[in-house]
């Protein structure tokens, strides 16, 4: 699975630690989203341009198609202390099916290296127009089994 993974860094906030020096729960969600988007892009493709995810999975996806999050899950197994630098972000792609597909996570103490945050959070993409999910295409589905890896978390 070792090529599968992407290792991103991603800036802590001074904003994002709690009174006991963590990062604060609901601020982790935000890290989530900003992990994942570097390491595979912009849903759609919007926004002005800025620096290259590091496989362009999302900024492909159809016009009009969006990226919705149908869940998260987050297992804490230490603390994520808040520090001046960036924490380090394994992420791959589990659990492809044919509708939707999990974003893994492993945050890791940028110092020490050390497990802090297992989590993941399930994707679909969606059609507005119609208010329905849509299907993966055969495109889409090989451009995530590119990243995958088994699920995060045991049953």
């Amino acid at each position: 699975m070792e090529e599968s993974i992407l290792r991103v860094q991603v800036p802590m906030r001074w904003g994002d630690m709690d009174a006991y020096g963590h990062v604060n729960n609901v601020n982790l969600i935000r890290l989530m989203e900003e992990a994942r988007i570097a390491g595979f892009g912009v849903p759609g493709g919007t926004g002005a341009p800025g620096s290259q995810p590091q496989a362009d999975i999302f900024s492909a996806v159809p016009a009009g198609t969006q990226i919705l999050v149908v869940e998260h899950r987050v297992r804490y197994s230490r603390p994520l202390e808040y520090r001046n630098v960036p924490v380090n972000v394994d992420l791959w792609v589990a659990n492809v099916k044919p509708a939707s597909f999990d974003i893994c996570y492993e945050f890791r103490d940028p110092v020490e290296d050390y497990l802090c945050v297992k989590a993941s959070t399930t994707l679909a993409y969606f059609d507005p127009v119609s208010s329905r999910v849509q299907r993966l295409s055969p495109g889409e589905r090989a451009a995530l089994s590119a990243y995958e890896g088994p699920p995060p978390f045991s049953k």
